[in-house]
């Protein structure tokens, strides 16, 4: 083929334009720092790159969320270490106060000074970041924690993005802080009577029933009514009949055994403190579900018939006295009381002991409202019963028929808002439950929410509907006819506008929205109250009683545990003790253990709290070196070489400058041989 001068001007051009490309495409790279601008440049490398911008702005994006949490976390960590000190002095000061050397100046500087730490303390619960509060849970806009010392926040967790599928929580809410369960601690409660032998002397355990509650004619008997429930929530009375020779030992033996211990096993430990408080202590952990209530009772009269009943009732009806020289001179019942609360009822024989009914007390009056003292707990979870939780789920089952609610009757005596007498019996039934405010005449369904409306099933009422015929009996709003649902919920409406019953830390209160200070009054108990008959049954459920203190429980209630140590110091009281004061305030000794539990609480929450940040902080470590990795991998994707492609942009100018040259070359001969 001959070669035209044509065609090597037309090759010659398209290398000019590559090279030009080339030189075009280099000096671009080299201004840019980028191998290609658009993803026609080259397509893998920009679905490369894009691939790797968007693991950065994940990445980016996770360590925003990392940081943020990690800020509150750490400000939570500096926070419960402040908890931390504060109880620290606190106890200090506690045990300071326990020592008999302190007078009465001492102790009230001590406790001015608890004070401003509670002062302190609930400053510490308010505390903030940015504005939002730390322990509110994810109620962060609101106070947690009010003068009175009650949470006003959520349980809510609040986590941080780490990753698909991986959330962080990164605070602590005042429901664990503040009112927490501890499922390692074991229950404790004590009676808060001081005893003394019938001279005035101090107890011991070998102290003889006859130098404790006197010395009987021969054939009667020294009687203990003992009432309570055991850590599984199975409730028992029983009776316990000593003589003259036996002990204190023997006394606190019985006890053991009625709460299940045996010659190998213990299920509860039974003492007495150095003023003779009779204390309980559960072996099981993470129940709050024991009780403790006694009343004895010795007979001095002939016959020994009055101290061997069957009925606290029978109590009341023979009478008693408390003065031994008394029961000595005029023979009949010499009653001694472990317990007394401020929910006493008063009854016409004996005033000052009507609080060993027990669970027929009335609830304590404040102001507008009527609160029980027993909290409602889940047998099987510990937790607070709330509106849902059926009262199957907490009720002992053991007693009546069992395994089932059939059968079982509550009783609600007192006053209305009106201040009219109410006497209600509630009747569970798996035929369909009721009420009735006239002894049983006329009956009122509990109706269920089901379509079509029934009463519903004793084993299936939950303490909403309990509470709301509560409601309706103490507002005096009940439904015009029995068996329409349409009344039944109007009244449960109409009561509402007059009153509210709820269910507060598990307990069940009444707030009167027509006065401020109510005059109705309540009592809630169930027929079984007060039986003592030899396998008779006991109470299946108790709302309220005149029971023992708590001095240990799985469940914390902070500031309120705070506040009852401080009493206790300035009401003068190392033990318990009814003379003065609040009768029902643990005194210092106990104190101290509370104290001493909140800081085992503490410390596990800022266990949790640090593990949270250590979390955290690692998150953000790892995100920052995976974020290193994406920015080289996509460096090396898209970024130029700048050393390189300077090199290629020397080498296509000289490529290019050689070209030139030779064109130049080749048009001179071209010219002489045309010429």
């Amino acid at each position: 083929m001959r070669i035209m001068n044509s065609m090597y001007y037309n090759n010659l051009s398209t290398n000019h334009s590559k090279i030009n490309q080339n030189l075009f495409d280099v000096n671009k790279q080299i201004a840019s720092g980028l191998k290609i601008q658009y993803a026609s440049d080259n397509v893998s490398t920009f679905v490369e790159t894009m691939r790797l911008d968007n693991e950065l702005a994940t990445l980016g994006q996770v360590k925003k969320s990392a940081d943020s949490g990690y800020k509150v976390s750490n400000q939570t960590d500096v926070t419960l270490n402040e908890f931390t000190d504060e109880l620290d002095r606190m106890k200090v000061l506690l045990i300071q106060a326990s020592n008999d050397t302190n007078d009465e100046s001492s102790l009230d500087a001590i406790a001015g000074e608890l004070r401003a730490m509670e002062g302190t303390l609930k400053s510490l619960s308010n505390a903030s970041i940015n504005g939002k509060f730390l322990f509110s849970g994810s109620s962060v806009n609101v106070k947690p924690i009010d003068d009175n010392g009650k949470y006003n926040g959520n349980d809510i967790s609040m986590t941080a993005l780490l990753g698909s599928n991986n959330k962080q929580p990164f605070n602590i809410s005042g429901a664990d802080l503040f009112l927490g369960e501890e499922s390692l601690t074991r229950r404790e409660v004590t009676s808060n009577v001081m005893q003394t032998t019938n001279t005035g002397t101090t107890l011991t355990g070998t102290t003889t029933m006859a130098d404790y509650m006197g010395n009987i004619p021969v054939g009667n008997e020294h009687n203990f009514y003992l009432r309570g429930s055991r850590s599984d929530g199975t409730a028992f009375n029983t009776r316990i009949p000593l003589d003259n020779t036996s002990t204190i030992d023997d006394l606190m033996d019985e006890i053991g055994k009625s709460y299940g211990n045996t010659g190998t096993v213990d299920v509860v430990n039974v003492s007495m403190n150095n003023t003779g408080q009779i204390i309980v202590a559960d072996k099981s952990s993470g129940s709050s579900k024991m009780e403790f209530h006694m009343v004895g009772a010795s007979d001095f009269s002939a016959g020994g018939d009055q101290a061997n009943v069957t009925s606290i009732d029978d109590l009341v009806v023979n009478g008693g006295v408390t003065d031994y020289s008394l029961a000595s001179t005029t023979p009949g019942l010499y009653i001694r009381e472990f317990n007394q609360s401020p929910y006493e009822i008063a009854d016409t024989v004996l005033t000052s002991l009507s609080g060993r009914i027990y669970d027929r007390t009335e609830f304590t009056k404040a102001g507008a409202t009527l609160a029980s003292s027993i909290a409602q707990i889940d047998r099987t979870t510990n937790a607070f019963a709330t509106p849902s939780t059926k009262i199957s789920e907490v009720a002992d089952l053991s007693q009546g028929i069992p395994g089932t609610l059939d059968g079982t009757k509550l009783i609600v005596n007192g006053t209305n808002t009106s201040n009219t007498p109410i006497a209600v019996e509630i009747d569970f039934s798996n035929v369909g439950s009721t009420f009735s405010i006239d002894g049983g005449l006329t009956n009122y369904e509990i109706y269920d929410m089901s379509t079509p409306r029934a009463a519903v099933n004793a084993d299936d009422m939950t303490y909403q509907q309990l509470m709301d015929v509560v409601n309706m009996v103490i507002s005096g709003t009940i439904p015009s006819i029995t068996g329409d649902p349409n009344a039944y919920d109007t009244a449960v409406k109409n009561s509402n506008n007059i009153s509210n019953t709820y269910l507060e830390n598990g307990k069940l209160n009444i707030f009167d929205k027509t006065s401020g200070t109510t005059k109705a009054s309540i009592s809630l108990y169930d027929s079984n109250s007060g039986n003592f008959t030899v396998g008779g049954d006991a109470s299946v459920m108790t709302f309220n009683s005149n029971n023992s203190l708590t001095v240990r429980d799985p469940k914390t209630d902070f500031f309120a545990t705070i506040s009852e140590a401080i009493k206790s110091v300035e009401e003068y009281k190392t033990y318990p003790d009814t003379s003065s004061g609040t009768i029902r305030n643990l005194g210092v000794e106990n104190s101290i253990a509370t104290i001493g539990d909140l800081q085992k609480h503490l410390f596990k929450i800022q266990s949790i709290s640090g593990a949270q940040s250590n979390r955290l902080t690692s998150s953000i470590e790892n995100t920052e070196l995976l974020e290193l990795s994406a920015v080289v991998l996509r460096s090396e994707v898209i970024d130029t070489d700048l050393a390189k492609a300077a090199l290629h942009l020397q080498q296509l100018t000289l490529n290019q400058q050689a070209m030139l040259s030779t064109v130049g070359k080749v048009s001179k001969l071209s010219l002489v041989n045309y010429l």
